[in-house]
């Protein structure tokens, strides 16, 4: 695994810990939230992490760009499926979304390369 998949993924890990060991009821109940919103339903878990993508380059968190692609990476989804959710995401939030786009693309190039 590259050092930018694993510094992200230890850091996540180490921080999430944290928060939940503070034993707050509302971050609790959103992370318990955020886990059921994301499993099959009437929608599947694929096009979930594709949708989470979107919001998230559009909404500009490269942090949640990073945690949906992974997601995706480990749903099977292909590079084509990525960058034409990728695509929409920048159509819709405009050239500002560009660089988030760049980082996507890197850390996509991330998840392919830890295989090889």
């Amino acid at each position: 695994m590259s050092n930018q998949i694993e510094e992200f993924n230890a850091y996540r890990s180490k921080m999430n810990d944290k928060l939940l060991a503070d034993n707050n009821k509302i971050v609790k109940r959103i992370f318990n939230l955020d886990t059921n919103a994301f499993a099959a339903g009437a929608l599947d878990v694929k096009t979930k992490e594709l949708l989470g993508l979107v919001a998230s380059a559009v909404l500009r968190c490269d942090d949640c760009v990073k945690y949906h692609l992974e997601s995706s990476y480990n749903e099977g989804v292909s590079k084509e499926e990525v960058m034409e959710t990728l695509s929409i995401a920048t159509l819709v939030g405009g050239t500002i979304v560009i660089p988030h786009l760049r980082r996507a693309y890197e850390y996509w190039e991330e998840l392919e390369n830890q295989q090889g």
